[in-house]
């Protein structure tokens, strides 16, 4: 049967691609004071859009950081409420000098969309935007009432997004959260993800002088900053690739026989998953590859700096060097009890006569879980399982949403990932793209489910309102 919702998006598919081209054009970099420009066009693109659309209530929600946008339409009484998730900030694009075209000048190449943050958030967001922009349009109502909250600090680790919460609480008070974020695991088979790790991040600085010093005149007799930081770094971990700061791993169950066996029955080649990465295997003695991916804390070197790294040499032993490091979290942790033991240990072998400086520098969400019984959860799966033409498997992710812990804890209510990027798509790195059959099968996807959860109550959630259950 036709759906005249889905019959209007498929033939204004072209103009589609372009609205999504336009917004991604905005270099909407959150974590740069250099992109202010594109984060406030961003905005602005979708403030006018959501205006356009019909939705009450268009305005910015701000918390000291980056605004986030939000429109609301809640006409549906005794349906549900959702509040449906995307960010529009994005990723740096550097390193430049391996895009294949300009990140923020968006190009079609066989079949896939490349940009910086197509895939991560703004293809994704942009299907649930017109799919919200057309039911309005030919029926004037949505199934269900729908509140929609575009954050713009999700990749500086939802810096302000708490204090959001917590300021606009009863503006955001939902019976579930559909995030159009999150990613799907694989192009090949149908998932649906129920869980992510927790993350927060640190940075630390070494001083071994008041100034940068000849090598010649000095190497031998002082200790070089750069030297000595090598040698914390080497502390973190043990030889067999395992964290080896005391109490990281505090708070952390081992997996049981029946998570070991749901996973080992989920279709996965390890040899296979390495080599399409070009990459060598690496990780923590005793589990498998999913294992560690998404049952298993990790805590990983981003970043360094210090001395000279321009083009050809300059003899120096530097006075001053950092790294920035990242702790992905599983359920028994938190993050503020990685980063003291991570501050810990790292004092503890920092050698006598240096100067060492650590601070977190973003992030604090702890891992998540929705409930597998959550009306929410089920209604994807059926849908999945309509538009992909087979039953989705439940899986997990070793990245992070952070703003599912903070709706669970603040807001108390539970977050569905129903995302169309696919985790494969370079986001982060150079030649991010968005494979384009991703979006027709997001445009279907999400008519067919707010279809769906027309047909539920409020009272249906009502269980499922205290962020714990299950």
């Amino acid at each position: 049967m036709k759906d005249p919702v889905l019959d209007r998006l498929l033939d204004g598919r072209t103009a589609i691609l372009e609205r999504l081209r336009e917004l991604v054009r905005q270099p909407s970099v959150s974590t740069d004071p250099a992109y202010r420009e594109g984060m406030v066009g961003a905005r602005e693109i979708l403030l006018a859009r959501l205006r356009g659309a019909g939705f009450q209530q268009v305005r910015t929600l701000e918390a000291g950081g980056h605004p986030a946008v939000y429109g609301e339409w809640c006409q549906a009484p005794g349906r549900p409420t959702l509040l449906v998730y995307g960010h529009y900030d994005v990723q740096p694009p550097d390193p430049l000098d391996r895009w294949h075209s300009p990140p923020f000048a968006p190009e079609v190449r066989d079949g896939r969309l490349y940009g910086r943050g197509v895939s991560d958030d703004k293809g994704p967001l942009s299907i649930a935007v017109e799919i919200l922009t057309a039911f309005l349009a030919v029926e004037q109502r949505l199934p269900v009432n729908v509140k929609l909250l575009i954050e713009g600090e999700e990749e500086v680790g939802s810096a302000t997004l708490a204090d959001i919460f917590v300021k606009y609480r009863e503006l955001l008070a939902a019976d579930a959260v559909l995030s159009a974020d999150g990613a799907r695991w694989r192009a090949d088979l149908p998932t649906v993800t129920v869980g992510c790790r927790g993350d927060v991040g640190m940075e630390f600085r070494i001083q071994s002088a008041a100034k940068d010093l000849h090598s010649g005149r000095y190497g031998g007799a002082v200790a070089n900053a750069l030297h000595e930081l090598a040698g914390l770094l080497a502390s973190l971990h043990d030889a067999d690739g395992a964290v080896a700061v005391a109490d990281f791993y505090a708070g952390v169950t081992e997996p049981g026989a029946e998570e070991r066996a749901w996973l080992a029955a989920i279709p996965f080649d390890e040899q296979a998953f390495i080599a399409g990465l070009e990459g060598v295997a690496r990780g923590e003695p005793g589990y498998t590859t999913l294992e560690r991916l998404w049952l298993r804390p990790t805590l990983e070197i981003n970043g360094l700096s210090g001395g000279y790294s321009g083009e050809g040499a300059k003899t120096v032993i530097p006075c001053e060097a950092s790294a920035k490091l990242t702790a992905r979290l599983v359920p028994g942790q938190s993050p503020e009890a990685v980063l003291a033991a991570v501050e810990a240990h790292l004092r503890r072998h920092c050698p006598v006569g240096l100067r060492l400086e650590f601070f977190r520098n973003h992030g604090g969400a702890r891992a998540y879980q929705v409930p597998g019984e959550h009306p929410l959860l089920r209604a994807t799966e059926t849908v999945l399982g309509e538009v992909l033409g087979q039953a989705p498997l439940r899986v997990k992710m070793g990245s992070t949403l952070p703003m599912a812990d903070l709706v669970a804890s603040l807001l108390g209510i539970h977050t569905v990932m129903f995302s169309f990027s696919t985790a494969d798509e370079d986001f982060h790195a150079p030649n991010e793209f968005f494979r384009l059959s991703a979006l027709d099968e997001g445009l279907r996807a999400w008519v067919r489910l707010l279809r769906l959860l027309g047909e539920h109550r409020a009272v249906d959630y009502a269980g499922f309102r205290d962020g714990t259950h299950g």
